[in-house]
């Protein structure tokens, strides 16, 4: 009985190598995965013939962007001269994530900088300065896929054309307690008339609202 006990022991040893590897997930993701946030506005709840409760004839704001991680950096903004250069990789905005542009579609008109802006896909940009971030959305072209030899469509902020910008609006910037380790875009404070577009990432937080144009 002991000998048995004993080959037993020996050939749970030699198999749970493999065992511990296999249970291992494999999860493949880009370094920066991709991220999205949405919300409606501009509908109206109503109660059907049942007796229960549906939302009817909301308009989405959809935003898509690549969501880096800090792995292990911190202060990854920078500070004094030398703010935000670092993450905007040498344009003159950051790209308010990484790989691709970071994209709005509205459905809705919105009012922003005094200026209304139709119903479409625009391109969001940050102007990063200390405590002052400026939201910057334009209608450059962009690559579908980078292209190095193109010098005119965007890809992330590469070949950002000034000409193109269509609004910027102050952001109001505060400092988190927390760390968001991955870099988060979100829609928060919503009514039906309008929606606030929040950031967060590392120990920052910047919002700037979008109200709906009215008529």
């Amino acid at each position: 009985m002991r000998v048995m006990t004993q080959r037993l022991m020996v050939m749970a040893l030699l198999t749970a190598g493999p065992v511990s590897a296999q249970s291992i997930p494999d999860v493949k993701l880009p370094a920066s995965p991709a991220g999205q946030a949405s919300v409606q506005v501009a509908g109206r709840w109503e109660t059907t013939a049942q007796g229960g409760r549906r939302y009817v004839d909301g308009q989405w704001i959809h935003v898509t962007y690549g969501r880096p991680l800090l792995r292990g950096r911190t202060g990854i903004f920078g500070s004094g001269a030398e703010y935000g250069k670092a993450i905007a990789d040498g344009a003159p905005v950051w790209r308010a994530g990484a790989n691709d542009t970071t994209r709005l579609t509205t459905q809705v008109p919105l009012r922003l900088g005094g200026k209304t802006l139709p119903p479409g896909t625009y391109n969001v940009f940050v102007d990063l300065k200390a405590g002052v971030w400026t939201l910057v959305l334009t209608n450059q072209p962009v690559q579908a896929k980078y292209d190095p030899n193109d010098k005119v469509n965007l890809y992330g902020a590469y070949n950002y054309d000034p000409r193109f910008e269509l609004v910027r609006v102050p952001m109001t910037v505060q400092d988190n307690d927390l760390s968001f380790e991955q870099f988060t875009i979100a829609f928060v404070n919503t009514t039906p008339t309008a929606t606030t577009l929040a950031m967060w990432w590392d120990r920052t937080r910047a919002t700037v609202a979008l109200p709906v144009a009215t008529p």
